[in-house]
């Protein structure tokens, strides 16, 4: 079993959903089954869209300090900033990209042209990881990106009430309008909105991509049933 390092804050309400998942995904029938966790829920990381120089010098120095802790696999639970995976690799430890986990997914599941719930950061992130996969990331324009920002940002604040999810729905929706045949949600904010069973197409949340992904590299591929 290997220590995992998580690199949390942005923001505080998906990160502590997505250690939850962590939990729930573990095939644990004991405490000293699960997998132990270092981390750092940090959320005085300078914004990713406004600071991008000053998110990525912290969310560097944060891998680094958790691997001094012991952390042998590192995770980051936010699309937007793993645009600067570099710093984190340079850290030492295996990092595992949840954008890459999650466009590898939504192909493997059938998908070709990809609507992405993202911030523009997370979009190109997107965009970039789907190309080579040979599928199409298909995004939200306009009035609607604008109106994404403002869900995802009333999520940071706890509204993950009726109003909010219906306006997430909403953007799901206009996606599929403008041809998109799959779903990610490619914001950690977007699955406190939208649930697959809500979503009018089929939905690839990162968050649990990158949780089981971080349960095959802690706890290894025969925890998850396989051979």
């Amino acid at each position: 079993m290997k220590t995992l390092g998580v690199i949390g804050g942005m923001g505080p309400l998906a990160t502590t959903a997505f250690l939850q998942r962590l939990q729930a995904l573990t095939p644990a029938t004991r405490d000293e089954d699960h997998i132990r966790v270092l981390m750092d829920l940090h959320p005085g990381i300078p914004n990713r869209h406004s600071h991008p120089e000053g998110a990525g010098a912290v969310i560097g120095d944060m891998a680094g300090r958790l691997v001094a802790m012991g952390a042998e696999v590192l995770a980051m639970p936010c699309n937007t900033a793993h645009a600067h995976a570099g710093r984190i690799r340079a850290a030492g430890a295996p990092f595992i990209d949840m954008v890459a986990e999650t466009a590898a997914e939504a192909v493997r599941d059938g998908a070709r042209r990809v609507g992405v719930l993202a911030t523009p950061g997370g979009e190109r992130l997107y965009q970039q990881a789907l190309e080579p996969l040979g599928a199409e990331a298909v995004v939200l324009e306009g009035q609607d990106r604008d109106a994404f920002m403002q869900a995802v940002f009333a999520a940071k604040g706890g509204d993950t009430g009726p109003h909010n999810r219906a306006a997430m729905r909403r953007l799901a929706e206009a996606l599929a309008a403008a041809g998109a045949d799959h779903l990610i949600a490619g914001c950690t904010e977007v699955p406190l909105l939208l649930t697959a069973e809500a979503a009018p197409l089929p939905l690839t949340d990162s968050a649990e991509v990158l949780a089981l992904a971080c349960v095959r590299a802690c706890a290894g591929e025969a925890a998850l049933g396989d051979d």
